[in-house]
């Protein structure tokens, strides 16, 4: 989940050391592990083509405030990976600690959670914002306001008029958008406690009323900057494999692991990060030279395939987006080549205007079905093979598929649009563990069943 926000901007190298440096670590092992869960809407089964309709048009949400990154404060897009797709990590802050349930977002990069006894919430999706659980910094003992002598406090106090060290003000209150949604509060100082391990002044936002948030869950960004979760801990790499997305409601949990070490995972493949455009620092970029579907090379053009300095480009890998996204021209591509593999089965095209997805198949009398790979070329040589059963979406109940990638083709009129051209959601990495190697810069994946 990308934001604009009034108070954080991109982070240079001497904030960067302040802020590793104020953040204390108590005997932290070599990795912490923590259960991640997927979330689900309940009785989804009930009404799937109502379902896919709302996944899809809230993925392409969700694709649109990505790829405007700060450049646009408010875009109308939904605002949160949620349920069917969305996969949550409990964490405890405080003292004594008060456990919540945090959506883990690679494309976000702050840690905030609904805070005061006086949390409201307008225009939101969940039933009672007065049962949201919430995290209460009156009944913790370490809790601290950040004020504007900390260096937390980026980009400084407009009231202090440039006299940080000596002023008494605290931080300016952060107003944080995502799409039509936003998230108001101020920033804390605070303990994050893992099982006899703590990190002490964790910045962590106190958000006190928020408008049209689909979710009552916390947010943890583990973005590039170093207000993300990652960062503010200090560790080298963070790993997850995500469990199958199969059209249910099972809640089996898996693992992200944290790691502080140095060694390298074995048997994973391994591309590079690249340096992430101006308007765009939280994202995680990946080369990609290629895409193939089957055995079929696809040519994409390069443009595409890169970020340029003016944010155009690029692929981006995030965890908060259930389906991908793929620009126009790309989607095209793609999907003329996977109709024309496919063609031996019958189209279903009520469902491709039922979910706005496309295209849609149904297998109604196919005893079996093939559906090729679908294989991203990265640089470095690393291929990622992503099976037919993790980039399509089932409904096995009534024998129809659909290919869960989303596009703006036909409401966008630009030829090359702002922001990533190519999304890979947490759908196409299942089964796949996946390690964010931030002091080499780099992403591994292995296949696995998770």
């Amino acid at each position: 989940m990308a934001s604009s926000t009034s108070l954080l901007f991109p982070v240079f190298t001497l904030f960067s050391i302040l802020f590793l440096a104020s953040s204390s670590k108590d005997n932290i092992p070599a990795t912490i592990t923590i259960p991640l869960t997927s979330t689900f809407t309940s009785k989804l089964s009930t009404e799937p083509m109502v379902f896919l309709q709302h996944l899809a048009s809230a993925s392409l949400s969700r694709a649109h405030h990505l790829k405007h990154g700060t450049t646009s404060p408010l875009v109308k897009a939904s605002l949160f990976p949620h349920s069917y797709g969305g996969h949550t990590i409990p964490l405890s802050f405080g003292t004594p600690p008060q456990k919540l349930s945090f959506l883990v977002d690679t494309g976000s990069d702050v840690v905030w959670a609904p805070c005061t006894t006086h949390y409201t919430c307008t225009n939101c999706s969940f039933s009672d914002p007065k049962k949201v659980p919430i995290f209460n910094p009156e009944l913790s003992s370490s809790s601290k306001i950040l004020d504007c002598r900390n260096p937390k406090c980026f980009p400084g106090c407009p009231r202090c008029n440039g006299d940080s060290k000596n002023c008494s003000h605290a931080c300016p209150q952060y107003s944080l958008h995502y799409g039509t949604g936003a998230a108001f509060g101020f920033f804390l100082l605070e303990n994050l406690n893992f099982p006899g391990k703590t990190i002490h002044k964790f910045l962590v936002g106190c958000t006190t009323s928020a408008a049209r948030v689909p979710t009552s869950d916390a947010l943890a960004g583990f973005g590039r900057t170093m207000f993300s979760l990652p960062m503010q801990m200090g560790v080298k790499k963070f790993a997850y494999c995500l469990n199958s997305h199969d059209y249910d409601d099972t809640q089996n949990s898996s693992k992200l692991i944290l790691d502080y070490s140095d060694g390298e995972t074995k048997g994973l493949s391994y591309t590079p990060f690249l340096k992430n455009p101006p308007d765009f620092p939280i994202y995680y970029y990946l080369g990609v030279k290629d895409i193939k579907i089957g055995n079929t090379l696809l040519g994409i053009p390069s443009k595409y395939l890169a970020p340029g300095s003016d944010g155009r480009g690029g692929l981006m890998i995030d965890s908060g987006f259930a389906y991908g996204y793929m620009t126009g021209p790309v989607f095209k591509i793609v999907t003329n080549e996977l109709k024309k593999q496919m063609s031996k089965y019958r189209r279903s095209l009520e469902l491709e205007t039922l979910s706005g997805l496309t295209p849609c198949y149904n297998f109604t009398g196919h005893k079996s079905i093939k559906i090729p790979d679908l294989i991203y070329q990265f640089r470095g040589g690393a291929n990622m093979v992503v099976p037919g059963k993790n980039y399509f979406v089932f409904i096995p109940e009534i024998s129809l598929a659909c290919f869960p990638v989303v596009t703006d083709a036909g409401t966008n009129t630009l030829e090359f649009t702002p922001g990533p051209s190519i999304i890979l959601g947490n759908y196409q990495h299942v089964d796949y563990y996946v390690e964010f190697d931030l002091k080499n810069e780099r992403l591994g994946f292995r296949q696995q069943t998770c």
